[in-house]
This record gives C-alpha cells, structure tokens and sequence, in this order.
C-alpha cells in the first residue's frame, strides 16, 4: 500500500477515533546536520512526538512514501551518504493500540562537496608596487555562510580567514600558488580545497622606443616612432607619446608618424602604456633623441688659398656626422650676380676632392660644392664658399705688411700698403670675408685708406682675413693670409722664403718682456723643438713647406701659419740677368733693331704705360724686310719659351745674336752681331707735360742711339756689337726673389 493509501486509511481510523478520544498527535521529522549535505557526510534523520498521554513510542520511517518500514528507532543515522539517500522521508509513532498521524515529508538532499574559485584581480601577472586582491568564492545551496582559509603553496598554515584578501604593494616575494576552502559557518561542513591559482609578479615593463629610418634625419622626411612593451601578463595596450618630457603628441598608436619633419619636430622621445582592459601601466620609456637637420656641405682647401702659378691646390667637399654614399659637385661662383657655374662632377664618398695639380691665372674665382645621394633622397644647398687666388710668378705689385709678419696681436697698430715697380699710384687694400663679401679697408672698424696704404689704429679678431691690391681696372695681386689674436702669436715671414735661405720663427707674448716666449714649435702637428724662444732652419728647402705653430704651457697656443717655400732654380730664373735671344739663319743688322723695339715693348709694359719712344736711330727706319712678320709675332715667340729678357741692374744690357746657317743639315756658326743700344733721357723735351701730369719718369721716357761696331775675324762672316745702356729710374721688385 502506498503512502497516500495508508494516509487515507489512518485519517479514516482518525475521524472515527476522533469523535470518541482526544486529537492524535503529529510527528516532526528533523535532519541533521542540514536537509542538503555532500556526499559522504552523516546524516541523522528524527522523528519526534509530542503528547501528553503517551511518553513512548514505537516509530516507523517511510522513504519517499513507500509503505516499507526502513527503521523503528526514533533517530535514523545515514553513514556516509550519496545521492541515492536523498529523498522524502515521514514518520509516525504506535504505542499499544495508539498511533500517531504521518509526519510531513522532509526532504533530504545530497550533492557533492562544493569546490571554492579562487580569482585573482587585477591580474595572476601583476607588476611590482602593484594591489593585488585574492578572492575565494563557494557556490552551494546548502550553505549561505562560509568562513575561509587561505594556504599558500602546499603549507598547511592559514595566512588568512577573509573570503578576500589583499596585497596593498606586492614584490616578488608575494608570487606563488594560492588555494582556499570554506567551512559552514554555523555547522561543521566543510567544502573541498580549490584548484591552485599561481600569482606572478615580475617589474613594471619599460617600454623601448626606436625611430625608423635614423634618429638623424634630413629635413622634409619622413620619421616613424614605434613603441614596444614586452609583458606576460598584459597583451593589449594603449600608448600615450611624450615630446621633451611634456604629453605633447597626440597619439594613442603603438606607431606615430611624423610627415616631412622640420627642426621643430627635433627632440626626446618617450613612450608608456596602459593596458587596454585594466588599470594598469608600464613604465616610462628612456628618452630617445629624434635629430632633424639639413645637411651642409662644407668645403676646405688644401694646402691654401693663396697660390702662385704652378702650385697645387685641392678643394675638399665634405658633409659631417652623416653616412657616405654621397656625390659631389662643383662650382665656381659669379660674386656680383650670385649665380653658380657647374664645373664638373666627383667621385663618391665621405668626402670629395677636386683637385689642380698646376694653378694657372685662370683658376682664380670663389668655389662652391653641393652633395646628394640616392637612398634616401636628399641634395644639399650650395656649401660656403672658399676664394682661390692665383698670381703670376712676378706679379707687378707688392702688398707690404707693418709689422712684417703674417700674424698680430689685438689693440695694436697695423699697416698693409700696395707698391707697384713704379711707385705709382691707383692701387687700394681690399679683403674678402667669409660670407662672399668684399670690402674695402675703408669700411672695416677701425680701419682707413690713404691712398694705397690701409691703417687699422687698433686691431681687433675680425680684421682677420686675406688681403690683397686691386688696381683700380679691378686687377688682384698679392693676397696675404693676416690673422688678429689675442693671447700668443707666431712671428713668420709674410712672403714666401726661397730654397738655401735662412729662416727663423719666433712665440710672442704682448704681455712679458722681451716678448718672445719660450715655448713648444710644432709642424703640421708634430714637435720640431721644445722650450726654446726660437727655432731656426738654416737651409731651407722644400720639404719645410707647411702649418707651423707654437704652445706655451700656460700661455696657450697660437694660430697656424703656412710657410711657402720657393724653388731656387726658379728664383735664379726670374733674376735680372743679360738676355740672349736665338734667331734663325740670315738675319741681319734690321733684326737687332727689332730686338731694340722689343726690349722698349717689354720695358714700356713695366711701366703700365703704352707710349712709344721719341725717336730712333735710323737703322731702324730701313728695316723693311720680310722677317718683319715674325717681329710682329715677337711677343707670342718670346713667350712661348724660343726667347727670355730679363731686366739688369747694370747700366748696360747686351744682345747676342747667333745667325746660324744650317748645311747638309749640319749647324755651323756663321755669324755673331752684338749691339750697343744708348738709352737717353728726353726729360728736356718732355719736361712741360710732365710736369702738367705730374707723373714720375718712366722706361718710355728715354730714346736710344745705335751705334753699329763691326769686327771680322779669320774664316768667319761680319760680327756687329750692340750694347743698350739704360738711364731710367731703378725699378722695384714686386716680390722678394722675384
């Protein structure tokens, strides 16, 4: 009989007993320790009855409303229970020919023991100095109160009863394996231990920063900054971009960009991150230094600017703390109307040579040079400028230097002055700076001009510079290298010293007395002679050549001068000697006449004049041959090298002819004339104009008069002597050796 049945058969004997006796009592079932319990814990199950008239009972448990009889104790004790124990159980009491009603079911319910999550905020891989909190979490119904236990690692020892606990600023040592368990807080359940859940805890990520394509880039290209954040524990960032240690770049990107930079966009860089899904940040970045320019091509000279004719000289294009790869340029550069003439391209390199292995006239002018490259692509402006100065091996004036040397001291007096071989006026002092400029002594501080003398009362470092003479055609000659400063000098010679001579270079100090130091001599770098207050070459010669320079251990150090050494065979070449001219076979007396005007066309070029002489002999008005063609090309002849005239301090200058007459194709002397040329001055007659034009005596001042001498001599043909003899002013050498 079911449950139900047995209910209706009970509430029937009840009624009809009811209407006789008193009310039947009704059992209370209770189940301790809970009506939910985990498996394999005991369960006891009681029925209590509670009536006045019956102190004892005999009890009856039913399960689930069967009508078998499971137990007849009033406490039912269930061992070690599963989920096959739970269920609805009932009860009811007898005692003799008295029973009880049925109890109301209670149910009894059985789960496995719940398993605590342990969670980790803000994250198992947190960042030192960090908060990290430890969360322990129990779901089950049976149990609404929990108290926890919190182990680390395998240790059996409690560190904490929290269901959360919390790290305020972790360290390395807070890392390791964390679990928990709950026990009923008002009961004796306990759930099981929780799954490990390992804490990391590593230092706070620092950012790298790298800037792509170089941290030294031209103007106008185009920079990427990236910024890279290695960590475990976050895999998602946001990135905020800091420009000289301020947030000044709007950028929340891992990679920032910056188009066609300029100077402005030069400076430090760095970089932090925060993480996306979270509150946590990284470290700041060290700074990387983002540098923006333009890259200048700088140009130098090689071993000076200053050249005479035939020296060698190299141009050197450089561009400074960036990569090779680059090609050269050159240029030549019209002052006045500032427009650059290409002159031919370079090698590729670091640096750029364009060198002239022999100097000419020509190669005087201002230089310039450009580099580009191809990768990436880049062309510089035009560099600075350097001024190249060529003169002729004699040139026809001197630039004179007061105090004769080429480097000076501040606050003190300079003088530079201009004398031609004639002593006549028209030339000036000019200088040419740095910047492409030219100026006249007259409009530099502290300087003036009378007439070709430049004086500076009281010198100062921007005098320094190279000077020169300009005649007022625009010729220039001359240039000299000054150098103004302040502390030690270099006293050496303002001209150049010829091969044999004997030269000596002195330190001086304006403050001590005597002024010269005992000092350090140094060339091109190297020692020569130490503590000596003068070192002294005693012949010359060309290996001297180069900077030279002094150091006083506590005065300092003077500026670089170049010492210019001459060749002496080409010294003695250019010494006033007699000249002796060859001619061709079958001249005759009418050449010597040519010889004659030729001498006065070279003297009257001296001079700057181009006057003719007053008066010649007659000799010379019969010279109506046919060799007077090549007398006309006399001047190309002399040049080119067939013929040399130097000038004679002597009063009498002598021409030798050598007629030779070629037979058979064999040479043979055949003739010899010598002239005697008479030079007289017409001072007499030409006495009132030049007193109106108030100019000095020149070589074209004087006539001549031919005396022809003839002497014979056994098994030869007729010889003639000439002799010139010159009665003009002495003239004056433009150049020492010259």
């Amino acid at each position: 009989m079911e449950l139900s049945q047995l209910h209706l058969v009970l509430l029937l004997i009840s009624s009809i007993h009811s209407a006789h006796t008193e009310e039947r009592p009704k059992p209370t079932v209770i189940i301790k320790p809970a009506q939910h319990v985990f498996r394999g814990e005991t369960v006891t199950l009681r029925c209590d009855i509670y009536s006045e008239g019956v102190t004892s009972w005999s009890y009856s448990w039913y399960k689930d409303g069967s009508f078998s009889v499971f137990s007849d104790q009033q406490g039912h004790t269930l061992w070690s229970v599963t989920e096959s124990d739970a269920g609805k159980y009932t009860c009811y009491g007898l005692k003799g020919s008295r029973w009880s009603e049925v109890s109301d079911a209670v149910t009894l319910r059985v789960s496995e023991r719940p398993k605590p999550t342990v969670t980790i905020k803000p994250a198992q891989h947190v960042f030192r100095g960090e908060t990290v909190t430890l969360r322990c979490d129990i779901y089950s119904k049976g149990v609404t109160s929990w108290s926890y236990s919190w182990y680390k690692e395998d240790s059996t020892s409690v560190f904490s009863y929290r269901q959360e606990h919390t790290f305020s600023s972790v360290t390395e040592s807070d890392a390791g394996k964390y679990t928990c368990r709950g026990s009923e807080t008002e009961g004796s359940r306990w759930s099981e231990k929780s799954d490990a859940v390992t804490l990391r805890v590593s230092e706070r990520p620092k950012p790298t920063v790298t800037i792509k394509p170089a941290q030294h880039v031209f103007r106008g290209e185009t920079v990427t900054l990236r910024c890279d954040i290695y960590s475990e524990g976050v895999t998602s960032w946001r990135y905020s971009w800091y420009k000289d240690g301020s947030f000044s770049v709007s950028s929340d990107k891992q990679e920032h960009t910056l188009w066609s930079v300029t100077e402005s966009d030069a400076g430090k860089y760095t970089c932090r991150g925060s993480e996306t899904e979270g509150s946590r940040r990284s470290q700041k970045s060290d700074a990387v230094t983002l540098r923006v320019s333009a890259p200048r091509a700088v140009l130098s000279v090689s071993p000076l600017n200053w050249l005479t004719e035939g020296d060698p000289v190299t141009l050197i294009c450089e561009v400074h703390s960036f990569s090779t790869g680059w090609t050269f340029s050159w240029f030549t550069l019209t002052v006045s109307a500032g427009h650059y003439d290409l002159l031919s391209d370079s090698s590729r390199g670091a640096g750029g040579n364009y060198t002239v292995s022999s100097a000419a006239l020509k190669h005087t002018g201002v230089y310039a040079c450009r580099a580009e490259r191809e990768k990436p692509v880049y062309k510089t402006q035009h560099s600075n400028t350097q001024l190249l100065w060529v003169s002729g091996v004699c040139p026809p004036v001197s630039l004179i230097v007061s105090p004769s040397r080429t480097q000076h001291f501040t606050s003190a007096s300079l003088s530079l002055s201009c004398e031609d071989q004639s002593n006549s006026t028209g030339w000036r002092v000019r200088r040419y700076t740095d910047d492409g400029r030219l100026e006249d002594c007259s409009s530099l501080r502290r300087g003036s001009q009378t007439g070709s003398t430049c004086t500076f009362s009281s010198t100062i470092t921007s005098h320094t510079g190279v000077y020169w003479c300009e005649s007022e055609s625009g010729e220039k000659h001359h240039p000299v290298n000054i150098t103004v400063h302040s502390g030690v000098i270099l006293e050496s010679p303002v001209h150049p010293v010829t091969e044999g001579d004997h030269l000596i270079l002195r330190c001086l100090y304006r403050h001590t007395t005597p002024a010269n130091l005992r000092a350090d001599f140094y060339k091109d770098g190297s020692l020569i002679q130490n503590q000596t207050t003068e070192t002294t070459i005693t012949t010359v010669s060309k290996s001297h050549e180069g900077f030279y320079y002094c150091k006083h251990p506590t005065r300092g150090e003077s500026p670089k001068s170049w010492i210019s050494v001459r060749d002496k065979t080409s010294t003695d070449s250019r010494s006033y000697k007699p000249m002796i001219i060859g001619v061709t076979a079958g001249l005759t007396v009418t050449f010597l006449i040519i010889v004659f005007l030729v001498l006065l066309w070279r003297c009257r070029n001296k001079g700057g004049r181009s006057q003719s002489p007053s008066s010649v002999s007659q000799q010379q008005n019969k010279s109506q041959t046919s060799e007077q063609n090549q007398s006309e090309a006399g001047d190309k002849t002399l040049l080119s090298g067939t013929a040399h005239i130097y000038d004679s301090t002597d009063a009498a200058i002598y021409a030798t002819v050598d007629n030779d007459i070629s037979t058979d194709g064999v040479s043979e002397l055949s003739e010899l004339t010598y002239a005697e040329i008479e030079l007289k001055s017409t001072k007499k007659q030409k006495k009132k104009k030049e007193n109106k034009e108030n100019k000095p005596e020149s070589c074209e001042s004087f006539y001549s008069e031919l005396t022809l001498q003839t002497d014979r001599g056994a098994g030869s043909s007729e010889v003639t002597y000439a002799q010139v003899k010159k009665k003009c002013p002495e003239e004056k050498r433009s150049v020492p050796g010259c």
